[in-house]
């Protein structure tokens, strides 16, 4: 399948909506039988609370943080393509946050790989989010860990 670089097909952080669709299209290969995604959308509540809208901050070095983590990833999982991105900016409820797919010849690496990325993209990427709340009131969540 390749080298692990090449392995990864997309990793970003960006403005730009990102899509589920965008990350199987972008690990389709004949040469694999499975596909597993994951979608993190803007869910309505938090902690018994309403949620109104989150807006997520990247720092500057984000962008490399992600291509880093798809490269440790693609390593551990040598028959796997991979594509991730997070989206950062105002979202509304329903929005995806971040969205993956990862594609293998078999079933249980796709799914085991896909979980491990979503993992270690949660602890590892510098992405904060400011959570508005359906009262007014907002608070600042740090997305790492």
């Amino acid at each position: 399948m390749g080298a692990a670089a090449e392995r990864v097909r997309l990793a970003e952080v960006t403005t730009e909506p990102v899509s589920v669709a965008r990350m199987v299209e972008a690990v389709a290969d004949p040469r694999c039988g499975a596909v597993v995604t994951f979608d993190g959308v803007v869910r309505d509540h938090d902690g018994g609370r309403g949620v109104e809208r989150l807006e997520y901050s990247a720092h500057p070095g984000a962008a490399a943080v992600m291509l880093e983590v798809a490269h440790e990833i693609s390593a551990r999982y040598p028959d796997t393509l991979i594509a991730v991105a997070h989206r950062y900016g105002p979202l509304e409820i329903g929005d995806s946050a971040l969205a993956c797919a990862v594609a293998a010849p078999h079933r249980k690496q796709a799914f085991v790989a896909c979980d491990d990325l979503v993992d270690t993209v949660k602890q590892r990427l510098p992405i904060w989010k400011l959570q508005v709340f359906d009262d007014g009131e907002s608070e600042w969540v740090g997305a790492l860990g």
